[in-house]
């Protein structure tokens, strides 16, 4: 199962933009996150915060990696995956769990270390915990690596959020 959402910053919609933003900014945005709560978040590996684009942007040519590319990397993924599905009975490195997990998905020393500091920090959960290492186990598949390493951590921490504060 796949979930895929979108919210906008606050209210209103135009938080960070100082034109347009409304005069109860920041407050406005952390009651409006508030609403949102926290084991919600704990459940969702990628938040993407994506700034607005201007007409001025939007005119540019863009530079991109062609998508020939992207899908052949997925695929070289996806291939490594469903190898590991014959030892783990995972499709996918969102199904494992315990051994699987722990002998697939265990990160280099520099990146145990990383995980272990940002998760005091960020005060994961153990599901929390879990999906970084997922997430990461999948972020070494496209980059081509055996082992998750401290920059696979490193990305797959950014792709987290947590639970607004009020």
């Amino acid at each position: 199962m796949q979930l895929v959402a979108a919210m906008n910053p606050c209210r209103c919609g135009h938080l960070g933009d100082p034109a347009l933003a409304c005069s109860r900014a920041p407050k406005c945005a952390a009651d409006y996150q508030s609403k949102v709560s926290g084991p919600l978040l704990d459940r969702i590996d990628l938040h993407v915060e994506v700034d607005p684009v201007s007409a001025a942007d939007l005119a540019k040519p863009y530079q991109s990696e062609p998508s020939a590319a992207v899908a052949e990397r997925v695929a070289n993924a996806r291939a490594v995956q469903t190898m590991r599905r014959e030892e783990t009975g995972a499709r996918t490195n969102a199904e494992l769990s315990g051994d699987a997990l722990d002998t697939y998905a265990t990160p280099d020393e520099a990146g145990q270390r990383l995980l272990i500091q940002a998760a005091e920090a960020m005060r994961l959960s153990a599901r929390g915990y879990t999906r970084m290492l997922r997430v990461a186990r999948t972020i070494a598949d496209l980059a081509g690596a055996e082992q998750v390493g401290r920059i696979h951590i490193a990305e797959a921490l950014s792709y987290r959020r947590q639970a607004p504060r009020g």
